[in-house]
């Protein structure tokens, strides 16, 4: 199989992208894209914790040194993101790793601070009495609260400046609480009051916890990006050109269109080109999820970031840099990874009230213990545990994080989803509607019958050549080689003229020519009454039929027609059975006729009452209209005549053999023409949709159960502060069993 990859290039709008450091829970996205939407000229920005960036679109007015001082303004950092970068060059990714290192040694010195406050504690279950002297406890807490838990009063602090808070406010209030309490115990209550009762372990415990839970979170979010990783380490970061027949390595940046670049066996491929010299084979698993090597040979494409196999491949450079097949993929998939779910909308709601609300709770809880029960140093406890148990970081986490699974894996498999919108849409659709032609079928028609009515066939052809000569529609591409096949000389026609769904006219041997379906007869007011039996005998068997008239001074008539044969795809059948399984209606819209249209439905297991032929290119749409208003309703096209229809519906499907126009279209492009494709899309929309409802469960029972439980005093602040650090682990890691997910059509393929 030749596949040829194409990957619509992005829009036009000023868009920009890059990296904000210091942001802890969902309400620090609000505030950053509040700030960013205030700018003039912005149109939308969205900020994505898990990634922890930002995309902004904004008209040509707007500069990139005004969008980080917004984010400066909001009590954060802008960093910058090389997304065309190597990897290894990446400056966001280098200051991960910078920042993960730093957040492990903070870890390791809060737990040798934190580990002798807290082993007196577990002395006491043995009845052992290990208790440290306050100012040895005094001077084991002092770092752990104001150095290595700095960074809470920094971000809390930006945070109360511009009029909202976040988790790191509730942490700098609730360890403060408990760190002051102790302080007054040792120092006033203690001294006139008998013993005293420190809770130092408490708060540096509750510090130490939160590190972890931010280092173990940091961690596991990490493996939530492994597939856009993965496919940024497909680019070279150097290539071997031929220039004046000296064969040098340079690097990528300075190839230029045109140039000959050297691929050996074993090499990954640096550019988007055409194949001069030499035969090979193509690994394109990680671009397409072809699972099998491609063969290539001269005048193939081949695409940037395939694996080269057993031969040397002379490749002229068509495509460089950010306008590569990969590099538009790349930036299609992190598209979709910063873009919110509808779903979402609904948690950043919640999340703009959720600090205020859990402040005023915590006084609440601080006055009854206090007022009604008239024990101050136990309210100043329930009140610090209500503050640490609240966890607006799992909140923020639990839907981006279960997008960038869902969709890298997706990618992985060859699923390019264009936004989170579709990724959510994709799961409730059930009904799914076909174009015909490239979609089900191979998309290569052949002329497999000429029928002549003059008995001149050779001339019939000719002149349906000379009207079709430049024409890329697949039926005029099978008379041209029928008529290259015979040996035929061919002179353009003139005037030529498409008409949409009906067919095309030109001017040839003096005469005005009309090549197409019955529907441009009887718009010419051409009579076709005498030869209509040979066409539906034609029909009956499958094929399409195009008609051939002309028109002169002596008026116009018929010549013949032409049967063209299209082979289903071997996958179609299993992929509609596999699609009914999962109680999915399927329908075909095709433009063809009748018979060809039912034959094709028949071969692949689609009802007959299902089927919609002869539907013109304007009226897709509205059929999938009046399907949509039954159900949501997911289209499956691949010509600029199918875009109309990919648009209307709730979610169009393009298959990646198809034109850009369609791809631009649809919300899921599938790389490769594999219909069982459709199927692993609406998995994996199933699968990524469940783990997004599940986080949010997890993510609110933690604060329903556990902040009650916290104001009735039977929750320890240390056991607060575990349950609120793991709280966002656990959501990541339950995301992270997306990475699991098999690909139904990648499993056959590989098990056949």
């Amino acid at each position: 199989m030749n596949t040829q990859i194409s990957i619509p290039p992005g829009d036009a709008a000023a868009r920009f992208k890059f990296g904000i450091a210091g942001m802890t829970c969902a309400s620090c996205v609000g505030r950053v894209e509040r700030s960013l939407k205030q700018v003039p000229g912005v149109v939308d920005a969205s900020v994505n914790l898990a990634t922890e960036s930002a995309t902004v679109q904004a008209g040509a007015e707007v500069t990139r040194d005004v969008l980080v001082a917004a984010v400066a303004d909001a009590g954060y950092e802008a960093t910058t993101v090389a997304s065309d970068a190597p990897p290894s060059d990446d400056p966001h990714a280098l200051h991960h790793d910078a920042h993960g290192d730093r957040e492990r040694r903070h870890l390791i010195l809060a737990a040798l601070l934190s580990l002798p406050l807290i082993l007196p504690m577990i002395g006491l279950l043995w009845g052992e009495h290990w208790m440290l002297p306050g100012w040895l406890q005094l001077a084991l807490a002092t770092p752990v609260q104001f150095w290595l838990g700095a960074r809470f009063y920094r971000a809390g602090w930006s945070a109360l400046k511009a009029g909202t808070g976040n988790m790191d406010l509730l942490v700098a209030l609730g360890t403060s609480a408990g760190y002051g309490l102790s302080l007054w115990q040792m120092f006033v209550a203690g001294t006139h009051h008998g013993p005293q009762h420190l809770y130092f372990e408490a708060s540096a415990v509750v510090i130490t916890l939160i590190l972890m839970g931010k280092w173990l979170e940091a961690r596991a979010r990490r493996q939530t990006t492994v597939a856009i990783r993965a496919l940024q380490a497909l680019r070279p970061a150097t290539a071997r050109v031929r220039r004046d027949d000296i064969e040098v390595d340079v690097p990528i940046a300075q190839i230029r269109v045109g140039d000959l670049v050297i691929v050996l066996p074993g090499e990954r491929i640096a550019v988007d080109g055409l194949i001069v010299e030499g035969a090979s084979h193509s690994d394109e698993s990680m671009i397409s999820g072809e699972s099998l090597p491609v063969p290539k040979h001269a005048g193939d494409r081949v695409t940037g970031g395939a694996t080269n196999g057993e031969g040397r491949l002379v490749v002229r450079t068509g495509a460089i840099g950010a306008e590569t097949s990969l590099s538009r993929i790349i930036r299609l998939v992190e598209d979709a990874q910063a873009k919110k779910a509808p779903i979402q909308r609904v948690v950043d709601h919640v999340s703009a009230v959720f600090v205020p609300v859990v402040v005023l709770f915590a006084i609440a809880t601080l006055l009854y213990w206090g007022l009604a029960a008239g024990d101050w140093p136990q309210a100043v406890l329930n009140a610090v545990a209500v503050l640490v148990i609240a966890c607006p970081c799992a909140l923020g986490l639990a839907t981006p994080t279960a997008i960038m699974a869902g969709t890298g894996v997706a990618a992985r498999a060859g699923i390019l989803i264009k936004d989170a919108e579709a990724l959510e849409t994709t799961h409730g659709v059930r009904i799914v509607a076909f174009d015909k032609t490239g979609t089900l079928t191979v998309g290569q028609p052949r002329l497999v019958h000429v029928d002549a009515f003059d008995g001149e066939e050779v001339q019939l052809l000719r002149l349906a050549a000379a009207v079709q000569s430049g024409s890329e529609h697949p039926l005029a591409k099978a008379v041209l080689g029928a008529a290259a096949e015979r040996g035929l000389r061919v002179e353009p026609a003139s005037g030529v003229r498409a008409l949409s769904g009906l067919g095309v006219r030109g001017q040839a041997d003096g005469v005005d020519v009309f090549i197409g379906n019955e529907r441009l007869m009887q718009t010419e007011d051409i009579d076709v009454t005498d030869a209509r039996a040979a066409a539906l005998a034609q029909a009956a068997q499958g094929r399409t039929v195009s008609w051939v008239a002309t028109r002169d001074a002596s008026g116009a008539r018929v010549h013949g027609l032409f049967a063209f044969g299209d082979s289903v795809r071997p996958e179609s059948r299993e992929a509609i059975t596999a699609l009914h399984a999962l109680g999915l209606r399927t329908v075909l819209i095709s433009g063809d006729n009748a018979g060809a249209a039912n034959a094709v439905a028949r071969a692949v297991g689609i009802r007959a009452d299902d089927v919609h032929a002869n539907v013109l290119p304007g009226d897709k749409a509205e059929e999938v209209r009046a399907l949509a208003a039954i159900d949501r309703v997911a289209m499956v096209g691949d010509g600029i005549n199918d875009a109309p229809a990919l648009a209307a519906a709730d979610v169009g499907i393009a298959m990646g053999s198809g034109t850009d126009v369609a791809m631009q279209a649809a919300g899921i492009t599938l790389m490769r023409p594999d219909p069982r494709l459709i199927v692993d899309a609406i998995d994996i929309s199933r699968r990524t949709t469940r783990k997004i409802h599940q986080n949010l469960f997890w993510a609110f029972i933690y604060n329903i159960v556990g902040i009650p439980l916290a104001a009735a005093g039977l929750l320890n602040p240390v056991i607060a502060g575990a349950a609120m650090a793991f709280s966002s682990v656990s959501v990541v890691t339950n995301t992270l069993l997306l990475r699991r997910w098999t690909p139904r059509a990648q499993h056959r393929i590989e098990g056949a």
